[in-house]
Parts: structure tokens; sequence; C-alpha cells
């Protein structure tokens, strides 16, 4: 093999392994990460309940914590209890401030949420061209000729955390076969897990 066929070979093996290492071994240790830091944080309550330090407990009480408010969130009395609990707590300034937000934009991730993201929708916008975005809300707009159809497009500027809302008109809408969870893939890929082929999801 050629010495510059041999270094384009080189080269594109590397580059293709790069980017498959990197956000793996990003990911291994944001999980690491997360996971140290429940533990140290539930270490004193597994020390007490166990005897002895045991790493990895602290993990378990978190998640079976997790499991158990999500089965009384999801019960019709627990889901008032939580509700009267979150209104007493967003009284506090300074949670309201921090929580309000971050409960926003988790919400945001689930199609079942009243304010989450409904659907991907794409859009033929005059200055950007074929935009995509997610769909947040349909509604009418009167300005003295009748309502107008409009709906409110969620687009990321910054993988999901920043982003822009833009109004477009309802028939100007294309929604493609594509779920917000592939939706989200999508954007935080950069584009690189779109389909090869995209088609329509309906009205």
């Amino acid at each position: 093999m050629p010495t510059s066929q041999l270094g384009q070979w080189l080269r594109r093996r590397f580059i293709a392994g790069f980017f498959v290492t990197v956000p793996l071994v990003i990911s291994v240790a944001a999980l690491v990460w997360i996971f140290g830091i429940i533990d140290n944080f539930t270490a004193p309550l597994t020390t007490r309940l166990v005897g002895r330090a045991a790493p990895g407990v602290g993990i378990l009480i978190t998640l079976l914590f997790v499991l158990g408010v999500g089965a009384v969130a999801t019960n019709v009395i627990g889901r008032r209890i939580l509700a009267r609990g979150e209104s007493w707590l967003a009284r506090v300034p300074v949670f309201k401030t921090i929580y309000s937000p971050v409960k926003q934009l988790a919400a945001a991730f689930s199609s079942d949420n009243e304010y989450g993201f409904k659907r991907v929708v794409m859009v033929e916008d005059s200055r950007r061209g074929l935009v995509m975005g997610f769909l947040t809300k349909e509604f009418t707009v009167d300005r003295g000729q009748g309502p107008e159809a409009l709906i409110a497009v969620y687009v990321p500027t910054n993988h999901l955390y920043l982003g822009d809302i833009v109004l477009y008109p309802r028939n100007r809408a294309f929604f493609p076969d594509i779920s917000v969870e592939e939706g989200i893939r999508i954007f935080l890929t950069g584009g690189m897990s779109l389909p090869g082929r995209i088609t329509s999801g309906g009205p």
C-alpha cells in the first residue's frame, strides 16, 4: 500500500475511532462522577443501616427512592400530595428560582406532559431554510382579520438547553415521521442520526 493511501487509511480510522471513543469515555466518566456524588452523599445513611461503609449501596437506595417517588406520583392521591408540597416549596424564593426552570426543562422531554415537546416539526423559513424543531404549542391569533392558526416551535441552538421560540403559520408545518426521542437524538448528534429518508407522520 502506498504511503499516501496508508496515511489516509490511518487518518480515517483514527477519526472514526475518536468519535466513537470520546463520547463513550465522557459518558462513562459522567456516570461514574454522578454515582460517586450520590454514593458519598448517602454514605452516612448506609453506614448507619449496614453498620459499615458499603460502596454502591447509596446508589441502590437512591434508585429505590426515585422509584418510590415515581410510584407515588402516578397515584391520584400521591399526585395531589406532591402538588401540594410543590406549591408550599414554590413559595420559597430561592427554591422557586432553581426548581421551576429545572422542572420545566425536564418536563419538556416528555411528550405526555402538557408542557412537553409534542412532536418534531419542520417549517420552511424564508431566512433559515427548512427549520427543524419541536412543537410546543398550537394556538390562534386574531389580528382583526379572523383567527390565524399558529404553532410555537422550539429550535435548539446549543444542544437542547438553549434555543429560540419561533411562531409559524400552522399550514406551513410539516410533521415528519420522527418521534420526540429520535428528534432529541438528532440534535444531540448534530444531525448525524437523521434517517436517510424522511416521510410525513400525519397532519
